[in-house]
């Protein structure tokens, strides 16, 4: 018997079936699924792990890039005129 790739199951009965397919060579490779949309499917593997919060995107920046940021948000409360 060959051990194969990947984790074995904790549940009894998908632990069951997984030595059976190992056993008889049945278990099928999966192919890695190649999106249409590249693009799209980077901003999901993005956003995966969470965005970036306020916190950290700070600490990052440089005092330029704060302030010309914080203008940019004070311009946009204050600067309409009902």
């Amino acid at each position: 018997m060959t051990v194969g790739k990947g984790k074995r199951p904790r549940d009894p009965n998908q632990l069951a079936k997984w030595i059976v397919d190992q056993s008889t060579g049945s278990m099928a490779e999966k192919a890695p699924v190649v999106p249409s949309d590249l693009s799209a499917y980077m901003s999901a593997m993005g956003r995966r792990g969470g965005q970036i919060g306020g916190k950290r995107r700070l600490v990052t920046m440089t005092a330029a890039q704060r302030k010309k940021i914080a203008a940019k948000a004070a311009q946009a409360r204050w600067g309409k005129r009902s």
